[in-house]
């Protein structure tokens, strides 16, 4: 249980909480054309779905109704469209309804490779490496084939099979998707940290799985400078004691160890293992900053159906596009990315600095590469913000067709941002899902017109919904998200939780039977989706709930602040602090002046409520390894938790930052 967990926000007032912002949304900043509509995907689909149901579904609102009320037809509907190459007949779609538990296509065998296989042969580019010094190497479709066919061939004669595990231990390079999809060719299953991760915390993760294989790099560069990861993956193969076969990526050749050449060598015929439906195709964690990192198994046939939606209905990507999101093997966006291949678009990979050497160099790697569908996240844009970049400007992004924003709410400001500095006829599609379901819950389409701010709808097949604490579904002001039907891609289980007891605490505790997210969300009357931030970090000043999204949007506008923290810290004696700390900006000093502009900005694009107790110059905002503020282990902290107790310091990306908070909150204790 988490804090106030399932306790909604009935008396949140959407008057007092951002009126300004929620003014600055009551026009579209983009609006599809009749061109738009006509020729995305997804009308395409529409008009399948009409003529095979015999229903009308002129709208994206009609068609997300639908497909929510008919669940199973849709699902059918989409594995039809993408005609997924499958051995047996299934009984059912759904075979068993209940959440959790929900069984899919039952009989049914298939392989998530054979989905990228079908674009073959070719010798377009499938993958695009692009060094941090602006160096891109092509990998071509059917290279990326024979590499996978003899890396499985590799697989299978060390013995590794079907359920065996494969885990990598790499940066965002084209190797990376490689191994997986030799891993998922022979029905092994994959997970991977990014070399952002320590040995030790990488063994959190991968060291839960038991592997028979892992695949590592010697190092990577970031920032200018050559990370030598040799003896993190010395350590990480001593502790791995289950591995049988290390194959290794670079310079690095040590005895007993298979070269990435060597693995990869020769040819060989690329045949999938066909598998069940749910059979495991990778784990993928949580963040695991208070405690062992929760195993997330996801099955081949979910994933497929679900990325193949996501990919090419929701954001309109196939054939011809090229696929950017900036990530890292440790995180799920990776994996999204990675579906690019499934609609036959070219993927590009890269592991250096988005901001190095210069802050736009995702724009300028967007610019070289011709890229159509460009993902990042609101941290990048505001630093892009204050960096006072100009990408249309300086770079020539005339086929970028979309930009996809995830990782945290993207305030208004910055949304509008990108459109005055983008382009306004690039829609900017920001999505919000998780680990949890490798996917959306809701974003953008390119149907839709995109709010600032705003979410454009819900995704097809998700049945979300915002419920009060009593269950009840309201409109137009906060409550938890929530999915009410299944998805094809909710987690086969959670590794190591034999009777599903983690499972169905981290989700259905609250909602019996719904899925229970941890946001705080408005549905607004045109149909979007406002998130305000995680439910079970939610500040509580004299009962009255409010989301800290409302308040970093407004502090982080401002240049004199680089970033911001607030906490609710609740006392056992009933006291209530609500102390926010804020990065100031190269030669900014937290001054008086300062503060009156924080707190100016909080109650014009929040509420006087959300005003903090205090206002606090920080050294640094600790975060997970994908981004996320640590909200709750510092709240944690200042409650006189002990630090080992509340977080684990390798999940977070600058460690050292801890000892600041921890010395903060014993000097307010006392």
């Amino acid at each position: 249980m988490h804090g106030i967990r399932g306790k909604a926000p009935h008396n949140f007032d959407l008057d007092e909480v951002g009126t300004a912002i929620l003014a600055s949304m009551s026009e579209p900043q983009w609006t599809p054309t009749p061109d738009d509509i006509e020729s995305a995907r997804i009308t395409d689909f529409a008009r399948q779905v009409e003529r095979t149901h015999g229903v009308s579904v002129p709208t994206y609102d009609a068609l997300w109704a639908w497909s929510t009320d008919n669940v199973e037809q849709f699902w059918q509907s989409v594995w039809d469209y993408f005609d997924i190459i499958a051995t047996g007949t299934p009984s059912a779609v759904l075979g068993t309804e209940k959440m959790p538990g929900a069984q899919w296509f039952p009989g049914a065998e298939l392989n998530y490779v054979e989905q990228v296989k079908r674009h073959l042969p070719s010798t377009a580019a499938a993958i695009r490496y692009v060094g941090e010094d602006g160096q891109a190497t092509t990998l071509s479709w059917n290279e990326l084939a024979r590499q996978a066919a003899a890396l499985a061939a590799a697989f299978r004669a060390a013995g590794v099979g079907e359920g065996d595990r494969v885990v990598g231990y790499l940066p965002n390079i084209p190797e990376a998707v490689v191994a997986f999809l030799a891993t998922a060719t022979i029905g092994a299953t994959w997970s991977a940290c990014g070399q952002d991760y320590s040995a030790s915390a990488a063994l959190d993760r991968l060291g839960q799985l038991d592997p028979k294989v892992l695949i590592a790099a010697d190092g990577y560069t970031y920032g200018g400078k050559y990370r030598d990861k040799t003896a993190e993956v010395t350590e990480l193969r001593e502790g791995l004691t289950t591995v049988e076969l290390v194959v290794q990526v670079g310079r690095l050749e040590t005895t007993g160890s298979s070269t990435w050449a060597s693995a990869t060598a020769g040819t060989h015929e690329w045949v999938p293992a066909h598998v069940p439906f749910d059979h495991p195709l990778w784990v993928v964690f949580s963040s695991g900053t208070t405690g062992l990192p929760k195993g997330i198994v996801h099955g081949h046939g979910g994933v497929l159906l679900e990325h193949l939606k996501a990919v090419a209905l929701q954001s309109d990507i196939g054939h011809g596009d090229v696929f950017f999101w900036y990530t890292s093997p440790s995180w799920m966006m990776w994996n999204f990315q990675v579906a690019g291949l499934l609609v036959g678009a070219t993927i590009v990979c890269t592991d250096g600095n988005p901001g190095f050497p210069v802050p736009d160099a995702l724009w300028s790697i967007a610019a070289h590469e011709r890229v159509t569908f460009l993902g990042t996240s609101p941290g990048y844009v505001l630093a892009c913000i204050k960096a006072e970049s100009t990408p249309a400007q300086d770079h020539d992004l005339a086929a970028l067709r979309a930009i996809g924003i995830t990782g945290s709410s993207l305030p208004p400001a910055s949304s509008i941002w990108l459109a005055d500095n983008v382009g306004r006829s690039v829609p900017v599609f920001s999505i919000s899902g998780g680990t949890d379901v490798v996917s959306a819950f809701a974003g953008g389409v390119r149907t839709v017109p995109v709010w600032p701010g705003e979410l454009s709808a819900p995704y097809l097949g998700v049945a979300l919904d915002a419920f009060d604490e009593d269950g009840r579904s309201v409109r137009g002001e906060v409550g938890e998200l929530v999915v009410t039907a299944p998805m094809p891609s909710m987690p086969v289980r959670f590794w190591n939780d034999p009777d599903g007891a983690r499972y169905r605490d981290s989700y259905f505790d609250t909602f019996p039977g719904v899925w229970r997210h941890g946001d705080w969300i408005t549905r607004t009357e045109h149909g979007s989706i406002v998130v305000h931030g995680r439910s079970d970090s939610t500040l509580n000043r004299n009962g009255i709930r409010m989301g800290s999204a409302d308040i970093y949007q407004a502090v982080e506008s401002l240049p004199e602040i680089v970033e911001s923290l607030v906490l609710g810290v609740e006392y056992a004696d009933g006291s209530y602090w609500m102390p926010l700390f804020v990065v100031p900006s190269e030669g900014v000093e937290l001054d008086d002046r300062v503060r009156s502009l924080i707190n100016d900005a909080i109650r014009e694009h929040a509420s006087p409520r959300h005003v903090p107790d205090e206002i606090i110059a920080a050294p640094g905002i600790p975060h997970t390894r994908t981004g996320k503020k640590l909200e709750i282990p510092i709240k944690r902290i200042f409650q006189g938790g002990e630090a080992s107790r509340s977080l684990d310091r390798t999940a977070v990306d600058v460690p050292e930052l801890i000892d600041w908070y921890v010395q903060r909150g014993q000097q307010h204790q006392d």
